[in-house]
């Protein structure tokens, strides 16, 4: 045998590996999961043709081309509670926590935790998170300057005082732990909550700059910026919705040339408040702020798809649309319903509320050769099976103590017609709980547990949503059987550590869960 023949084999061979390889990688698709914020079920035009008057070109194209979900659910009606079940696949209300992280607040996700991101990091994925964290870092703050930080109102153009600038020098120079990169991502780029403090870019665990002047006064309120604190010199709010889009499309683009999966998790940072629309959107939907940034933001994401069409890799590639909670209605809904639009759609409530408004949320998922294209489902899904659909994709098995609350959808994608998940709960930034099976949910209290006022004078709110989508006609009272079977169903979820099967978990705090009006004794139903 020649030496030509021998390094012509050899390099055959190479050749093949590499072949062989590349496959391989290609059999695990790129993932991209679009987070909005705040964006209400009607603020999508395919999801609210009747009642619906912003115009949303690029989401509508992508639920054409994809599988429209009807039926699908954040865990909470506020952000940093829908967000932590998302990312592992477990309820938020499990850490004791029914709230959003405050301003400089811990992280919510427990080190050891198994998230979305260090599931497909530990599969060969490359992971990055780009825009919106809100859940928490172990802020370098000592104690005894945390009040440096916290509740500062400055009168006018006031400066901050030396020991402002001092404390934040010291912290904002420092690397800080907790945040995206030690919760599996191998890269973040975002602003963590745009309208707090501090009000600059981060990457990885690093502030970009640092911040020290204060966001001048005339940008906090007004459903802009919501907190005084530091800043960056000249910081711009609307400038950070475009810089959010720059950095994932340079993202994909460069991942695309690499012979290894992605997982691009890309938190928006809109249309929540700051309302700060880039000029060019500004009096485009002829309704108000919020509604010209709705349109800002389907523009954003149609940017971010053709940038992902162009990489070549968009065939490969399963892309998840959704919202963290419904839209808050203090970007002025109110008036929005007077010109037509109504931001919830048929739903009853918004942000915050434990009734459908709150949780029930745009969710359509586009994967080519899997998804057929124009599918609409009615099945109940929640955000939090992400990381068991993730799973199947991969052909995992989730250990016991990852995603108890997570259910594999993976059939619904494959086109299959049957309940994947059997019940769900939900809750409000107030705790009120709720709990879903079938066509009934059971709310265990009064009125809507966040912002929305009004209610039934019942302890209890029992709805059946195939025939009362919005919950306007409470059977609590009529229905004692049902209420029993529920009840009795939502102890076991709590008192079992998880919703789905397998070896019993402990809850991370005990729950303080109560129903107000416990069931009359009898034989509990369940569909």
């Amino acid at each position: 045998m020649t030496v030509r023949s021998v390094t012509t084999g050899l390099l055959a061979a190479l050749g093949a590996m590499a072949i062989s390889s590349w496959a391989h990688a290609s059999d695990k698709p790129n993932i991209l999961v679009i987070l909005a914020d705040d964006l209400g079920f009607g603020d999508v035009h395919c999801y609210n043709l009747d009642r619906g008057r912003i115009p949303t070109p690029n989401l509508d194209r992508f639920a054409a081309q994809g599988l429209r979900f009807t039926d699908a659910h954040s865990s909470s009606g506020v952000c940093s509670p829908s967000r932590y079940s998302l990312l592992t696949g477990r309820y938020h209300w499990r850490t004791g926590r029914a709230g959003i992280v405050q301003v400089f607040g811990r992280p919510m996700i427990a080190p050891e935790r198994l998230t979305l991101a260090s599931l497909l990091k530990q599969h060969g994925y490359r992971t990055a998170a780009i825009g919106k964290w809100h859940l928490g870092w172990d802020w370098p703050i000592p104690t005894s300057e945390a009040a440096l930080f916290h509740s500062m109102k400055p009168k006018g153009e006031e400066p901050p005082t030396d020991a402002q600038t001092n404390a934040w020098r010291a912290v904002f120079s420092k690397s800080i732990p907790g945040g995206p990169t030690t919760r599996g991502f191998d890269h973040y780029f975002g602003t963590d909550v745009p309208n707090w403090p501090p009000y600059c870019f981060i990457e990885n665990d690093r502030t970009l700059g640092v911040p020290s002047v204060f966001l001048p006064p005339h940008l906090v309120g007004n459903n802009q910026a919501s907190l005084h604190g530091p800043a960056l010199p000249d910081w711009k709010l609307e400038a950070i919705v475009p810089t959010l889009a720059d950095r994932a499309c340079a993202f994909l683009e460069e991942a695309a040339k690499r012979r290894q999966p992605f997982f691009l998790y890309l938190p928006l940072t809109s249309p929540h408040t700051p309302l700060a629309v880039a000029e060019e959107w500004k009096g485009r939907s002829q309704l108000n702020d919020y509604a010209d940034f709705v349109m800002q933001t389907d523009a954003v994401v149609g940017r971010v798809l053709d940038a992902l069409d162009r990489s070549g890799v968009a065939d490969n590639t399963l892309v998840v649309f959704t919202s963290d909670n419904g839209c808050a209605s203090y970007i002025g809904a109110p008036q929005l319903e007077k010109l037509g639009h109504f931001p919830s759609g048929p739903l009853r409530g918004c942000k915050s509320d434990v009734w459908e408004g709150g949780h029930r949320i745009p969710f359509m998922v586009r994967w080519p050769g899997v998804v057929k294209p124009g599918g609409v489902s009615h099945r109940l899904v929640q955000q939090s099976d992400l990381l068991a659909t993730a799973a199947a994709i991969l052909d995992f098995k989730l250990p016991d103590n990852a995603g108890e609350d997570s259910v594999s959808f993976l059939p619904l994608l494959r086109g299959e017609d049957r309940p994947t998940r059997a019940d769900a709960v939900n809750q409000s930034i107030g705790g009120l709980l709720a709990i879903r099976k079938g066509e009934w949910k059971l709310i265990f209290g009064r009125g809507s547990g966040g912002w929305t006022k009004g209610g039934d004078r019942e302890s209890g709110q029992l709805y059946n949503l195939a025939a009362d989508l919005g919950e306007a006609n409470n059977l609590h009272a009529e229905k004692p059987v049902v209420v029993a079977g529920l009840t009795a169903l939502m102890k076991k979820i709590i008192s079992d550590g998880r919703s789905t099967p397998g070896a019993p978990q402990k809850n991370d705090a005990e729950m303080k869960w109560k129903v107000e009006l416990e069931p009359k004794p009898v034989s509990p139903w369940l569909p």
